[in-house]
This record gives C-alpha cells, structure tokens and sequence, in this order.
C-alpha cells in the first residue's frame, strides 16, 4: 500500500507542479521589454525647420537594444567630429514607440596652432531628440517624427523644437 500511496503522491506532484511555477512578466506599456523595436535600422531623416532643414540627404543608423537602451549615428558624425548620440527608448502602445537621445556637439579650434598645441575640438553643446515612431506591421520599417533641441556648452538655449520626419528599414543578411 505504501508503494501506491507513493505512486499516487508522485503523479500529483507532476501534474500539480507547472501551476506552481511563477510566470514570466510579460511586457507592459511604458517598458522596452517588447522585442518588436531591438535591431538596426537604417532612416532617412528630413527636417522642417531648423538648422538642420537645409540638409537634404541626411541619415540615422540606431541600433535599440534589450532593456530600453539605444545609440544613434549620422552621416554627418564628422563634420564637426562628434560622438554617437546615446538614448532611451520605450513601447507606449502596439507599435507605437517613443525615443530620447542625446548627443553632444563641439566646435573648431580657433587656429591651427591650437589643434597642433594638443588643444583639438572643444565641447560646443548638446542636443536632445525625441522621437516618436509607429513601426509597420510586418516589423521591418518604422516612420517617425521627432523634435530637436539645441543647448550650448553653457546650457543656453541655440535651437528649440526644430521639427524632423524619418523613414526607417530594418537592418540585415
């Protein structure tokens, strides 16, 4: 009888067990845990206004990441030589995405001599995008819009709500 009971014990245990493990947390609004975004692409940037407005054949690579974390690079990077742009990203609603990204700027050293003392490029400001972008539904481009301030190295507004368009595609093999 004992054998049985042990048995018996062991069946239910199995059966009883999956409905006792905690579940995983499934993604919520407001957070990057949504896989649809985590890539590369590539866009076609276009702003309306601002100082970027005359640009006509300006492109953003973005590489969004797990977690919510993001960087950005332009065909312009190095003219002035500037660093990525670094940023966060999070879902708002089914394929709907908003972006905030930083990237800092410099500017020219007032004569050669400078650059030959070991002087270079100094800091220049920032800027701070946020973007807004509606992914398509099969997943592999996105349209957005986005705004731009500009700050100099002092945090004195240059530059407030310059607005942009993009269309992005998915990066791959």
């Amino acid at each position: 009888m004992k054998g049985r009971a042990f048995v018996v014990s062991l069946i239910s245990a199995v059966i009883l067990l999956p409905g006792c493990t905690p579940k995983s947390p499934s993604p919520q609004a407001g957070s990057a845990q949504d896989d649809s975004l985590i890539g590369a692409w590539r866009a076609k940037v276009q702003f309306k206004s601002g100082a970027f407005a005359a640009v006509k054949n300006l492109e953003f690579m973005y590489v969004l990441n797990a977690g919510g974390t993001m960087t950005e690079s332009s065909n312009y990077d190095a003219s002035p030589p500037v660093p990525p742009a670094y940023g966060v990203w999070r879902k708002i609603r089914p394929r709907q995405y908003e972006l905030k990204y930083v990237f800092f700027m410099t500017k020219p050293p007032k004569v050669f001599a400078d650059i030959a003392g070991g002087g270079g490029w100094s800091p220049g400001g920032s800027g701070v995008l946020l973007e807004r972008l509606t992914l398509a539904e099969d997943g592999k481009s996105f349209t957005s819009t986005m705004t731009l301030d500009i700050v100099d190295e002092t945090g004195k507004p240059v530059e407030s709500n310059s607005v942009a368009e993009a269309h992005a595609v998915r990066m791959n093999f």
